[in-house]
């Protein structure tokens, strides 16, 4: 089987083009491929592949094995794939509302739904920067999903390691709590505190946990425990339900940029559409045969 290893911001992936290759085991071949000592090495497993609604459509499977709805890096990395190997006709140009025109655009089909990106291109004829219209963040208690009954939650208090935190939650296809710090977020034990907000009760499909410090009223730091894959460096969707976090707790205002450990997303949560909107980088770092 020919794979590629691909990153956004260091958040990497093995992706399988199955407009050519056939996975017939992901969760299975997902865990296999992840391992960092056995494997190839990844945050888990993304397949290609053809769809009747969209140019391509994206499954994306996390380090142990378990599908996830969305991937924001992952999603850039599968448009620069598309884009650069030709697998679909990329059409005009794709605009961020009031803020950025991107050359050519492309409908990919996921979990979320059919979701557009932008790409404009380098001298080299491949795809550089990168836009998602991530769409509408989802912010019902019961439908993010999280047992809270709330039409937001927002600063809600939760104990975590026997301490009480305040917690915001969002999903973007995904569920996420976010939490803002005072204290440096890069000092946080990521190990002890990602697991425990992954699994609480609140949760029942478990969740991405986020703790961010903000810098100011467009920008923040923020590190990552990823539901199913562990400590990342970076996460796309996290990053849309962070920035979305912050204007609901009044912390920060709807256009953002967000410094994560792998590198930088551009954010933007227009407030007539209602989408957020996330820009940055996708890297093709090698291909190879994988023999099982």
């Amino acid at each position: 089987m020919i794979f590629t290893k691909m990153h956004g911001l260091g958040n990497d992936y093995v992706y399988v083009n199955c407009f050519e290759e056939t996975v017939k085991d992901p969760a299975t071949l997902a865990v296999a491929v992840s391992d960092r000592h056995f494997g190839i090495g990844s945050d888990g497993l993304i397949l290609i592949c053809p769809s009747d609604v969209a140019g391509a459509r994206m499954r994306m499977f996390n380090a142990d094995g378990s599908e996830a709805q969305m991937c924001g890096n992952g999603l850039r990395c599968v448009a620069k794939y598309i884009y650069d190997h030709k697998l679909a006709t990329a059409d005009e140009e794709f605009s961020v509302p009031g803020q950025a025109t991107f050359a050519h655009s492309l409908s990919i089909e996921t979990l979320r739904g059919i979701l557009t990106v932008g790409i404009d291109v380098g001298d080299d004829d491949t795809a550089a920067a990168i836009c998602v219209n991530m769409g509408q963040p989802i912010l019902s208690g019961p439908e993010i999903p999280v047992a809270i009954n709330k039409e937001t939650v927002v600063n809600e208090p939760i104990t975590i390691a026997g301490l009480e935190h305040s917690m915001t939650c969002v999903s973007m296809g995904n569920p996420h709590a976010v939490f803002f710090c005072q204290t440096d977020v890069k000092e946080l034990d990521l190990e002890k505190l990602g697991p425990e907000v992954e699994n609480h009760a609140l949760f029942p499909e478990r969740v991405n946990a986020h703790f961010v410090n903000i810098l100011g009223p467009n920008e923040m730091i923020m590190r990552t425990w990823e539901r199913g894959s562990g400590i990342t460096l970076a996460c796309g969707t996290g990053a849309c339900a962070c920035a979305a976090a912050g204007v609901l707790a009044g912390l920060c205002e709807r256009n953002v940029l967000a410094h994560l450990p792998g590198g930088d997303l551009r954010l933007f949560w227009h407030a007539q559409d209602n989408c957020i909107y996330m820009t940055g980088p996708a890297t093709e770092v090698y291909s190879g045969v994988w023999p099982g």
